[in-house]
């Protein structure tokens, strides 16, 4: 019985062992877990704030912290205005709790108008200045204005977010995106996202994964610098949070997809406007050319006439200068003439091609200057084909004389 209870004893100082242990554990992983939840509300409060400012800024507002300047809702207000485009209305000026709670009330009235369910989040607590609740509401606003509609391949929001991150930092070496949060650590993938737009603004290759604060911070800065984003993140804090805040490294990343994307389209607009000025400059050197073939070929039909006609109205005296004249007419015939029924044909061809082109381009028909369309080209050249056969047939006449 003694061995049995000694037995007895060891097995409940072992378990008293075993549950001091994981009472140990779970007390760290709770203290883990507070870190790692007031770390994540601080990247939060920055990083919102600084996206709100980038917003603001266009109204020449600039805010200290969402949890304290949106408590009266005129701010919170100007903010929706500002990213929707739309107007909320009247606001309330007075400085009584009512006051802000109906302007909250509205702004999220606003919000909710756009399809966002905004659970939970009330205007009290707002006008209290409830970060949680804050945050909550600034992250939806977010998710509805900044995320939602990104789209890659058929993924949208946050899988479409992921996806062009995953293509755009393919290539880089040491950068793996799987996520919103570890993923980004190092810098590696910001640089990467930047040099893959604009290469001239990143030394990438001098980068080592090894040097996370000094790779944030250069993304951080050169995006503020070259790219007007908004420095939103703190380089010391993300590089030394176990896992850095989600939301706040989404938020952030949305600004480089938006930033880029205007940037592309606006490449898009430049190089449609260049293809409309390169077709209109074209179709103005074809009218050029038109104008000025026209003209040397009637300047040419109105020469070529009466010097062919000139060989009908002087009588040969002999046979040999009848011979001789029909040797000149058929040298012109054989020689002179030829280059010119290229010209006339490229001439109809390319006014043909003009008029074509400005259709496609819904430009107005082009319209040639009095004397040179193509039906007077036409008039002069059936004039000339004229005026040769009566000269061939009266030279012809002469020599069986």
């Amino acid at each position: 019985r003694s061995n049995e209870y000694k037995s007895y004893l060891r097995m409940s100082d072992r378990r008293s062992s075993a549950e001091e242990d994981s009472d140990v554990n779970e007390s760290e992983n709770t203290e883990k877990e507070g870190l790692l939840d007031l770390a994540w509300e601080r990247q939060q409060c920055k990083t919102f704030t600084a996206w709100c400012n980038s917003h603001l800024r266009k109204l020449n507002i600039h805010i200290e912290s969402v949890a304290q300047d949106f408590r009266s809702g005129i701010n919170l207000a100007k903010l929706l205005e500002v990213i929707s485009g739309d107007e909320i209305g009247r606001l309330e000026t007075g400085k009584m709790r009512i006051h802000k709670v109906n302007n909250v009330r509205k702004a999220l009235d606003f919000v909710a108008s756009k399809g966002v369910n905004l659970v939970g989040i009330g205007a009290e607590e707002i006008v209290d200045g409830n970060l949680k609740m804050t945050l909550g509401m600034i992250w939806t606003i977010i998710l509805r204005f900044a995320i939602q509609d990104i789209s890659v391949e058929e993924m949208s929001a946050k899988e479409g977010l992921l996806l062009w991150c995953q293509k755009k930092t393919a290539p880089y070496k040491n950068v793996h995106v799987t996520n919103f949060h570890t993923s980004f650590k190092d810098g590696l993938a910001f640089c990467a996202l930047i040099h893959r737009h604009r290469p001239d603004l990143i030394d990438y290759n001098r980068l080592r994964k090894d040097n996370p604060v000094y790779n944030l911070q250069y993304a951080f800065e050169v995006a503020e610098k070259e790219l007007d984003i908004p420095i939103m993140l703190d380089a010391n804090d993300i590089a030394s949070t176990m896992r850095p805040d989600e939301r706040a490294i989404m938020t952030y990343v949305s600004s480089y997809y938006h930033a880029f994307a205007s940037s592309q389209q606006a490449s898009q607009a430049a190089n449609r406007i260049c293809k409309v000025l390169n077709v209109n400059q074209e179709n103005e050197t074809l009218m050029e050319d038109y104008e000025t073939l026209a003209s040397d070929l009637m300047e040419w039909i109105e020469h070529m006439i009466p010097w062919i006609d000139q060989m009908r109205e002087q009588r040969a005296s002999s046979i040999d200068e009848v011979k001789a004249k029909l040797d000149e007419f058929r040298t012109y015939r054989q020689t002179v003439k030829p280059p010119k029924t290229e010209e006339k044909g490229k001439l109809v061809t390319d006014y043909n091609t003009l008029q074509t082109k400005l259709r496609l381009s819904n430009r107005p028909a082009f319209l040639p200057t009095e004397g040179k369309l193509v039906a007077d080209i036409e008039k002069g050249w059936d004039t000339l084909e004229t005026t040769e056969r009566g000269v061939e047939q009266h030279l012809m006449s002469e020599l069986i004389r």
